[in-house]
């Protein structure tokens, strides 16, 4: 697909100014970029780039910040141009057994014409080009807070429908513009966290340029977390971002982007971010509450299970990607140790099925030894009485944290399903996964899919753990809420272990409600009986999933653009570690000089 013009210019100057000078203007992290957009006599448009480097202060309400834009000199575009909406396949299945809550025979074409029409209707523009989709279109709330900005993790499923139907433009020109992001200057009462961060979402803001309303201005402006509810940033936002680059190249079997030097050094600055040393003991990375798609306090600090997997499949996608040279062979090599030593940790401590229940119950605790079996010393009075029911014979599942003292035992449904997906699980445990969905359905999928995760936090438990928060009551929202967007991860892992029929159920089951109630953020009840007390309609990644699952369904072959799988030194850098004995007895590694005290 040919690039517009202005693309063009914009690419030619990102990589004279990012390439080998690229180390300088990270350094100085200001950047400004003004195209100016004019006709011509001819009836053509001329598009001209100057970069400017600079820094200002932005005064904000309530806070004053260290702000750096991207700025982008440009008329406003009137419409969506390139995207297309009929693909010319065969119409979706319909279905009609009986139970359809008052809905009839469901048209899945008609739904999904729908969908693609309102993703279309959601593109942002940035220099007239399209660079990403806002979180939400609900007209009908009057509180808009951040839900008109793109969000890293929000785009993620729109860019693989883009990718899908070969809107290749969009998603190039989102990794390209995040990536200049990743080097904004972000501070927080006077501390900056570690370079490599990427922002949890951005807005263009539109202004007249020097009063003059005939032309305007286009501003970049990034969140870090820093105007976040909360305060948190986001640490899936940087693997989000690789993983979608890999899979951009995978579909359009372009490798320039991912080659290019500035790109390059973004990936690197990400894994040296994740791969920095500290006081933990485990391969697993150690964030805050609400660090991911769960951001608001819901107990999972420490080390999720959703960070995890992204994590895992994360540095896969990276592995992949990185040229090889000698300044990358460090980096290469602490890469693949974390690979195999998260890849056993996750395996081995994260799992449990009904065997391994019954083990916990066996526990004996302090036990102070380098043979521990009980290594983490987990009480088995911590085993809620609820998990006992809902465990089955056939199934089991990684569990949502891992701490000294503490397991979570919650089911998380996006660590689980990405587990599956980016290769974390093996084989086995990525069928029980879904034999447990499958067993578990009238739990975890209910009237709508998917629950976010299981069970809710209820009384006494809910207030000390969420806080109290208003917004995660039983049931709702993060607190056992079920979200249609993760539809497409849940379709993504059928996909990969061959096991299509339960994607396909749950899509049906979503097209009987999903357009009629408007494509809502989540629902709320333990069988997703209601939209969410708080719910934004028309939310983008709610109609995105929608259509990335039924896109995948007439197309499976599609999916191995997401899919990572395991190599075969991995496998046996797994298996050594499984033969040898894990808890051998530590020893020196190989110093023999004595310390100088």
């Amino acid at each position: 697909m040919a690039l517009p013009e202005a693309s063009l210019c914009l690419d030619r100057l990102l990589l004279s100014s990012f390439g080998a000078n690229y180390g300088k203007q990270r350094s100085l992290g200001l950047v400004e970029l003004r195209c100016g957009l004019r006709t011509l006599g001819n009836g053509t448009k001329r598009c001209g780039f100057r970069s400017v480097s600079f820094c200002r202060t932005d005064e904000r309400k309530n806070l004053t910040k260290r702000s750096c834009f991207l700025r982008c000199k440009c008329q406003k575009a009137d419409s969506v141009s390139g995207l297309t909406a009929d693909d010319g396949r065969p119409t979706s299945l319909s279905i009609n057994d009986g139970n359809t809550n008052g809905v009839g025979t469901v048209d899945g074409r008609k739904i999904e014409e729908e969908a693609w029409d309102l993703l279309k209707e959601s593109v942002v523009y940035y220099c007239g080009n399209p660079i990403g989709t806002i979180a939400a279109s609900d007209t009908s709330s009057s509180s808009i807070l951040n839900y008109d900005q793109v969000f890293i993790r929000d785009f993620i499923p729109s860019g693989v429908v883009f990718l899908l139907k070969g809107e290749y433009d969009i998603v190039r020109n989102f990794i390209l513009h995040t990536l200049q992001l990743q080097s904004w200057e972000k501070t927080m009462d006077c501390h900056s966290p570690g370079q490599g961060l990427m922002p949890a979402s951005f807005k263009v803001r539109t202004v007249p340029l020097d009063g003059d309303d005939s032309v305007t201005e286009d501003v970049l402006d990034p969140d870090f977390g820093e105007a976040a509810i909360g305060r948190v940033a986001p640490v899936d936002s940087g693997l989000w971002w690789i993983i979608l680059l890999r899979a951009y190249g995978k579909c359009t079997g372009d490798l320039s982007v991912q080659e290019r030097v500035d790109v390059q050094t973004g990936i690197k600055m990400i894994l040296k971010l994740c791969l920095a040393d500290g006081f933990d003991m485990f391969p697993t990375l150690l964030v805050t509450d609400g660090s991911c798609m769960i951001d608001r306090r819901m107990g999972i600090h420490g080390h999720p299970l959703e960070i995890q997997a992204l994590f895992y499949s994360a540095l896969l996608c990276a592995r992949e990607m990185l040229a090889p040279e000698d300044a990358s062979a460090d980096l290469l090599r602490a890469l693949n140790n974390r690979l195999v030593a998260l890849s056993f940790h996750i395996r081995e401590y994260y799992w449990i099925d009904m065997k391994k229940l019954n083990e916990i119950y066996r526990y004996k605790t302090e036990e102070y030894s380098y043979d521990a079996v009980n290594k983490f010393n987990i009480y088995p009075d911590q085993i809620p009485s609820w998990l006992v029911d809902f465990m089955p014979a056939r199934g089991g599942y990684l569990i949502g944290n891992l701490q000294p003292a503490h397991m979570d035992f919650r089911f998380f449904s996006l660590g689980n399903l990405w587990s599956i997906v980016g290769g974390l699980a093996t084989v086995d445990q990525s069928h029980a996964i879904l034999d447990l969905v499958e067993e578990k359905w009238s739990e975890l999928v209910a009237d709508m899919p998917l629950k976010i995760c299981y069970p809710a936090l209820e009384g006494q438990e809910w207030r000390i753990i969420a806080g109290s928060d208003p917004k995660n009551t039983a049931w709702s929202y993060h607190n056992g809420g079920s979200w249609p967007t993760l539809l497409w991860q849940l379709t993504v892992a059928c996909m990969k272990m061959n096991r299509p029929e339960i994607a396909e159920k749950a899509v049906m089951l979503a097209e009987r409600r999903i357009s009629r109630d408007k494509w809502p953020e989540y629902y709320d009840t333990r069988r997703a009986r209601f939209i969410g007390k708080q719910s934004r309609l028309f939310q983008t990644w709610s109609i995105a999933g929608y259509l990335v699952a039924k896109l995948l369904l007439a197309n499976p072959s599609a999916a191995k653009v997401l899919i990572t799988e395991e190599d075969s030194e991995l496998v046996n850098a797994f298996s050594c570690m499984l033969s040898a004995n894990p808890r051998r007895k530590r020893g020196q590694k190989g110093f023999k000089q004595p310390f100088i005290i």
